[in-house]
């Protein structure tokens, strides 16, 4: 038997979970870097896998199949294509970064109450490695039913991460003053923040089981391979009704997670209470299972229906897009001004998805990973701020590029990357997204437009009420940033520009995958209309 590389990329953090919080209590160090070890280990499997990986191979690869519940035929099966190996190596990625950014994160609750029994450090770590495990399962999963299981499942680590280890650094949305002071007023809007994320995901999960079940009685198979050979054999056809109720009840889950407007706003609560590295976690991680899930199985298991819902899709997108852009601009909160932003990104991925074009698909692949590392530069750095000042409040800071410069700059090019600017690699996937859908859906690619232009104005303006100007006596003793926050960030800003200047080695792995996409759904791209020589 081959090794299960698979299997071993996301047991590996599951194991690096359980090791952290078995650590004893006076061993706080040692659990940070026992975490950091697991996931660097994770990310170099990972690395082994991007490097097994064959673009022009089979579609799915690296494949695992055992009996599980026989009963119910739901099998172990796992198997990677362009798309998900892309993602796995995003989380595997940034999970590094994370735990060392969030290195003291747990601190706070350690020295509030230095007695108790429960382990402050170790669980901090311990969920972050889990989340991890859970994510990387789900990009493998090609069974449907195992991969809800993780759907599910992996909201309850998020859901201590952002209710048990919020941002203690500035009460919920405003400043002490205004949000009438004191902890418990910040412990009220972390708790609310989770209960909301946990609601929303599970409310979304509920109706995904209903349809997932569906599908079982339809298909008699929750194996992705088993019912697309039954579709090409003939031997499986869905009423068209039944694959329309059926779609609508995974992309509604999908929609949740992703988030999709008018679903999304448990996002900003849940951003904006979590810590900087939590944040991160949510909206660069897990929140791409959802549009991932929106490629493999709404556009694999109902290519018609997932046409019949293509309008009404791009509408919810641009609606998103703009709405999302027009509330960061409004926005008084460092870190909710990030998270509308996200909202108004995933509407450029989704938009892209639906578009039906290889270059919108592609654009849109290319999205949740360049999306992942600037989000995770903007947010990084804006959580190494909000640390120094103790604050959120935009309000709060000013001339902070006097007397911190290389945090400023890398604040800046954060920002820059996600307004999409030419050069760094969110311009790239920006430009495949509109060219893809402008090509079929003109009138939705000219109307997305505005998201880019609102994207540098909420950039902008943010870095000069933040960066310039007099130097606010509250920053004037701001330290730049420090030897373990440039580890976290310059990879990544490297990688920006890297990736912005060469994409080919995301592009090359994506392409292919995307073309099993758009086969599966029976589409082609449009030609352009070339008037012939009078």
């Amino acid at each position: 038997m081959s090794f299960p590389l698979l299997t071993a990329t996301a047991a590996l953090p599951a194991l690096g979970a359980i090791a952290t919080a078995a650590v004893p209590a006076a061993g706080r160090t040692a659990a940070k870097w026992l975490a950091l070890f697991f996931s660097l280990a994770t990310l170099a499997l990972a690395a082994v896998v991007l490097v097994r990986f064959d673009p022009g191979g089979d579609r799915y690869q690296l494949t695992e199949s055992h009996a599980w519940i026989a009963d119910f035929g739901v099998r172990y099966e796992l198997g990677v294509d362009g798309i998900g190996v892309a993602l796995l190596g995003l989380t595997a990625l940034l999970v590094p970064f994370v735990i060392l950014a969030g290195w003291h994160d747990a601190d706070p609750l350690e020295a509030a109450r230095p007695n108790r029994r429960w382990r402050p450090t170790q669980g901090f770590f311990a969920l972050i490695l889990m989340v991890e495990a859970m994510v990387i399962l789900s990009f493998e999963a090609t069974d449907v039913f195992l991969f809800y299981i993780l759907f599910e499942a992996m909201l309850i680590p998020m859901y201590f991460l952002i209710g048990g280890f919020g941002d203690r650094a500035a009460p919920a949305q405003f400043s002490a003053t205004e949000a009438g002071g004191g902890d418990e007023a910040a412990a009220t809007q972390r708790s609310y923040a989770a209960v909301k994320f946990l609601l929303y995901n599970l409310v979304g999960g509920l109706i995904m089981l209903a349809a997932v079940i569906g599908l079982y009685v339809v298909a008699g198979s929750f194996s992705l391979a088993e019912i697309a050979e039954a579709r090409a054999n003939g031997s499986l056809s869905m009423a068209t009704n039944t694959e329309r109720w059926l779609f609508l009840g995974f992309f509604f889950a999908f929609a949740v997670k992703a988030p999709l407007w008018p679903l999304h706003t448990w996002l900003p609560n849940a951003m904006g209470e979590a810590t900087a590295p939590v944040a991160v976690l949510i909206t660069a991680v897990v929140d791409k299972v959802g549009t991932f899930a929106m490629l493999r199985f709404c556009l694999g298991l109902f290519p018609e229906a997932s046409k019949w819902a293509t309008p009404v899709v791009l509408a919810l997108a641009l609606v998103s897009i703009v709405y999302g852009a027009l509330l960061a601009v409004g926005q008084r909160d460092i870190k909710r001004l990030i998270a509308y932003a996200s909202i108004s990104h995933f509407g450029f991925i989704i938009m892209g998805i639906f578009a039906m074009t290889s270059q919108g698909q592609s654009g849109a692949t290319l999205y949740m990973v360049n999306h992942g590392i600037s989000t995770a530069a903007l947010m990084l750095v804006a959580g190494f701020l909000i640390s120094r000042r103790g604050s959120r409040l935009i309000a709060d800071y000013g001339g902070v590029q006097k007397v911190a410069p290389v945090l400023a700059g890398t604040f800046l090019i954060g920002g820059l990357a996600t307004l999409s600017l030419p050069g760094l690699s969110p311009f790239v996937s920006e430009f495949l997204v509109l060219v893809g859908t402008f090509s079929r859906y003109p009138v939705v690619g000219i109307i997305a437009t505005l998201g880019i232009v609102l994207a540098a104005l909420y950039v902008l303006v943010l870095y000069q009420r933040t960066m310039t100007g007099p130097v606010k006596a509250e920053v004037k003793a701001m330290p730049d940033l420090r030897i373990r926050e440039l580890v976290v960030i310059t990879p990544l800003i490297a990688l920006l520009l890297f990736l912005g200047v060469y994409p080919k080695p995301l592009t090359g792995i994506v392409n292919p995958a995307v073309k099993h996409t758009m086969s599966d759904v029976q589409q082609t791209d449009p030609q352009p209309e070339v008037e012939a020589a009078p």
